[in-house]
């Protein structure tokens, strides 16, 4: 796998939370941005199973374009997840720590309308890739 090269930083008197990092330092030079995922297969169709079978598929579309640069979930700086307003934050988070593991970035979530109508999903990343 790769050699780690992001740094986690988790400031005194910041709540600390298991499941992202407050701020991230990426000590190399190569950087990886992941395109916004949806919850599509490889035919590009939405899965089925509302946000929790989406939000899964969206990470291991994210993870597959990891595994291709070389990269996985720890070396991930970044992560921004844009759900639509309807869907159950919860319920999507609970797929993160089934497909993700135990891998924190820094995390930022925002309800919006995704670009694509019946997605309710779509994560992107940045990760830090060994030189």
């Amino acid at each position: 796998m790769t050699t780690q090269s992001v740094t986690h930083l988790n400031p005194a008197g910041l709540h600390r939370n298991p499941a992202f990092s407050q701020g991230t330092i990426v000590e190399t030079g190569r950087t990886l941005y992941v395109g916004g995922q949806n919850g599509t297969d490889a035919d590009g169709a939405i899965v089925e199973g509302g946000i929790a079978a989406q939000t899964a598929q969206a990470l291991r579309n994210v993870l597959a374009v990891l595994t291709e640069a070389g990269a996985g979930p720890q070396d991930v700086a970044r992560l921004a997840v844009y759900l639509d307003p309807e869907a159950d934050l919860m319920e999507g988070f609970a797929a993160v720590g089934e497909v993700w593991g135990p891998h924190p970035a820094a995390v930022t979530v925002l309800r919006v309308g995704i670009g694509r109508p019946d997605a309710l999903v779509e994560i992107e990343a940045v990760a830090a890739l060994p030189a």
